[in-house]
C-alpha cells in the first residue's frame, strides 16, 4: 500500500509540475476522462479475475493502477496549496494508522458496522453523482464530512477483516500473496479517499 502511495504522489507530483501535461490536457479534455474510466475498469478487472492472474501480472495492474490514480490526483495541485496538500496527508495518516491499529486490536466484531458503511457509501456515491449536476454547496459539505466518517470506520473494518483472512488462509503461498495484494488495495483506496474529502474541507485553495 506504501509503495502504491508513493507511486501515485510521485507521479501526481511531477505531472502538475508539467506545463506540457497541462497544455496536452487542455488540448484533449477527454483524457483526463479517459484515465478515470480506465481506473474504474481495471480495479474492477483486478477485484474480478485476480485468482485467474499470476501475481507478476497483478502486481504489474495494481501498479498501473497507481499511475493512472497519480494522473487525475495532479489536478490537486492546481487547486490547493502545497502546505495544505502536504498538512491534509500527514492528519489522513495519522487518522489512518490509529483507525488501522484499533481495527487490528478490537475485539469487537466490526462486520455489522461493516454492512451498515457499505451502505452508506453506496448513498455517498449517489450523492456525489447526483451533485456533479446540481452544484449545491450544503451537499458538496455533507458528502466531504459523510466521507471522512465513512472511510475513516472502513479502515477500522477492513484491518480487522484482512486480520481475520491472513490468519485463516495465510500468506505462504501464491494465493497468499494476492490476498496480500488485494488487501493493499483495499487500503490504499481507504487512505485516498480519506484523503481527499478531508482536503475538500481542510484545504487551501490556490
Amino acid at each position: 500500500m506504501t509503495a502504491a502511495l508513493t507511486v501515485t504522489g510521485i507521479v501526481a507530483y511531477f505531472l502538475a509540475e508539467s506545463p506540457a501535461f497541462w497544455q496536452t490536457l487542455a488540448e484533449n479534455s477527454a483524457i483526463l476522462w479517459i484515465t478515470i474510466i480506465a481506473q474504474l475498469g481495471l480495479v474492477i478487472w483486478l477485484t474480478a479475475r485476480l485468482h485467474a492472474m499470476s501475481m507478476t501480472k497483478a502486481t504489474i495492474l495494481f501498479i498501473l493502477y497507481s499511475v493512472l490514480m497519480g494522473v487525475t490526483m495532479s489536478s490537486i495541485f492546481m487547486v490547493y496549496t502545497m502546505s495544505s496538500i502536504a498538512s491534509t496527508f500527514f492528519i489522513t495518516a495519522g487518522t489512518f494508522l490509529v483507525m488501522s491499529i484499533i481495527g487490528y486490536t478490537t475485539r469487537i466484531d466490526l462486520s455489522r458496522i461493516g454492512s451498515i458503511l457499505f451502505m452508506a457509501l453506496i448513498g455517498l456515491i449517489i450523492a456525489s453523482v447526483v451533485n456533479i449536476f446540481m452544484h449545491s454547496e450544503t451537499l458538496h459539505w455533507i458528502v466531504s464530512y459523510a466521507g471522512v466518517l465513512i472511510f475513516v470506520g472502513l479502515v477500522a473494518y477492513d484491518t480487522q477483516k484482512i486480520k481475520v483472512m491472513v490468519q485463516q488462509y495465510g500468506t505462504a503461498d501464491e494465493n497468499g500473496h494476492k490476498l496480500a495484494l488485494m488487501t493493499a488495495l483495499t487500503l490504499y483506496l481507504d487512505f485516498i479517499n480519506i484523503f481527499l474529502h478531508l482536503l475538500r474541507i481542510l484545504g487551501d485553495r490556490r
